[in-house]
C-alpha cells in the first residue's frame, strides 16, 4: 500500500507598500485644508481680522493726526506712523487667535476628532498638518491685512505730511511682521487649544495671556513692568511693528523670537499631550 502524497503549494501574499511620511503628510495636510475651508465661519474670522486691522488702525491714525498740532515736540520726534498704522493688529489677533483655537476644539466638542484620529494614527501628523496649513492661510491674510492698515494709515498721515513710505529703513520689515506676528499668536492659539481641548477654557487663557496680563501688569511699579512685562508674548511680539527703537520694548526680532518660543512651547506640549491622552 502506498500512500500518495499531494504537494502543497505555498502561495505568498504580497501586501502593498505603506505609503512613505511625505505622502501621508500630503494627504492629511489636504484633509485639513478641506475642513478649514468647508467651516463658513473659518472665512467670516479671517474677514473679520482683516477689518479690524485695517479699521482700528485707521481710526488710531486719524486720532494722532487730529492731536498732532498740540503734541510735543520730544513726542513728534518719536512718532513712528508705521507702528501707529499697525494698531489694528491688537484687535485681529484675537480673532486669528480663538480661530486657532476653534481649529483643535470644534473637533473635541463635535467627537470629529475620534474621526480624524482614527483616519491618521499618527497624531503628531495630524497636529503639524493643522499647524502648516493654518500659518499658510493666515500668513496670507496676515499680509493683506498689515499692507492694507499701513497703506491707509500712511494716506492718513499724508494730511501732515508725517506718513513713512515701504522702501523707509525698517518700514518692510515692520509691515511683513505684522504678518507674522499673527501667525504667530494663530499657532499659541492652537497650542493653547489642543492643551485644553475645550473652547471656552482655551479663548479665556489665550485673552487672558495676550491682554489680560499685561493689563493688570500695568498697575505694578513701573520698574518690575519695564523689566518683566516687555518679555509677555503680545508686548514681546509686536516689538517687530517698532521702526524707531523704543528702550522699554525688546529689539524687533528678539521680540519676536519670544512669542515664538510661546506659541512653540503650547505646541510642543499640545503634541505632547495629544500623542498620550485618550482622544
Amino acid at each position: 500500500m502506498t500512500a500518495t502524497t499531494i504537494p502543497s503549494t505555498a502561495t505568498s501574499v504580497t501586501r502593498p507598500a505603506e505609503p512613505g511620511y511625505p505622502r501621508v503628510f500630503r494627504a492629511v495636510t489636504r484633509a485639513e485644508w478641506t475642513k478649514m475651508r468647508s467651516v463658513r465661519s473659518t472665512m467670516w474670522t479671517l474677514l473679520t481680522a482683516i477689518g479690524l486691522a485695517i479699521g482700528f488702525g485707521a481710526l488710531v491714525s486719524v486720532s494722532q493726526i487730529n492731536s498732532w498740532d498740540t503734541l510735543d515736540p520730544t513726542v513728534k520726534a518719536r512718532f513712528d506712523p508705521t507702528a501707529f498704522s499697525l494698531s489694528g493688529l491688537f484687535l485681529a489677533q484675537i480673532a486669528v487667535g480663538v480661530l486657532g483655537v476653534l481649529l483643535i476644539t470644534s473637533e473635541y466638542a463635535t467627537g470629529q476628532i475620534r474621526a480624524t484620529l482614527a483616519a491618521t494614527p499618527q497624531r503628531l501628523t495630524v497636529l503639524v498638518a493643522k499647524a502648516t496649513t493654518f500659518v499658510a492661510v493666515v500668513l496670507a491674510v496676515g499680509l493683506v491685512s498689515s499692507f492694507s492698515a499701513f497703506f491707509v494709515g500712511q494716506a492718513i498721515f499724508s494730511a501732515k505730511g508725517v506718513g513713512a513710505s515701504i522702501g523707509d529703513p525698517g518700514v518692510l520689515r515692520a509691515v511683513t511682521g505684522g504678518a507674522l506676528y499673527l501667525a504667530a499668536v494663530g499657532i499659541l492659539g492652537l497650542g493653547i487649544g489642543t492643551i485644553l481641548r475645550r473652547t471656552a477654557g482655551a479663548i479665556s487663557a489665550l485673552v487672558g495671556l495676550l491682554v489680560v496680563i499685561p493689563i493688570v501688569a500695568g498697575f505694578f511699579p513701573a520698574s518690575w513692568n519695564e523689566s518683566v512685562g516687555k518679555f509677555f508674548p503680545a508686548r514681546a511680539g509686536m516689538a517687530v511693528f517698532n521702526v524707531l527703537p523704543d528702550p522699554a520694548s525688546l529689539s524687533p526680532w528678539v521680540g519676536f523670537a519670544v512669542l515664538v518660543a510661546y506659541a512653540t512651547l503650547a505646541l510642543v506640549v499640545g503634541g505632547f499631550l495629544l500623542a498620550r491622552r485618550d482622544a
